[in-house]
């Protein structure tokens, strides 16, 4: 199955993950981000071309409590809302809701990345370009 339309991206978010490379995958392989930066085997900074992504490997188990809600993809048509669920489930990734239209005319839906992180893919008028 063919990727979906490229997300219009985030800005910046740093995210300490156990699943180092199973994460890159996802973020590069499935997102289609690219990789900006990598410092050292630790570190690696993705971007879309207009935001920046940077994984930190950890070194130890962290159980503690989470701040980070979710991470949002920014995408151009609420239909490449239902190509992206499409394409991501079709690659295996876990789901955490459907594609639904909310009351302000928003169109999303939430997966996890491999490391758990709550990933939203969304329409959202006022940031589409189209």
């Amino acid at each position: 199955m063919k990727r979906p339309v490229a997300t219009a991206g985030l800005r910046h978010v740093a995210l300490y993950v156990r699943e180092f490379d199973a994460c890159e995958r996802f973020y590069v392989e499935l997102l289609g981000m690219r990789e900006e930066w990598r410092p050292d085997p630790a570190n690696l900074y993705l971007t879309s071309g207009n935001d920046n992504l940077a994984l930190h490997r950890s070194e130890e188990d962290f159980d503690g409590p989470q701040h980070l809600d979710h991470i949002g993809f920014i995408l151009d048509m609420p239909e490449a809302v239902d190509e992206w669920y499409a394409f991501l489930l079709a690659n295996e990734v876990l789901m955490r809701t459907k594609p639904k239209t909310h009351r302000d005319g928003a169109r999303s839906f939430y997966c996890y990345d491999p490391d758990g992180n709550v990933v939203q893919m969304i329409y959202h008028p006022p940031l589409a370009k189209a």
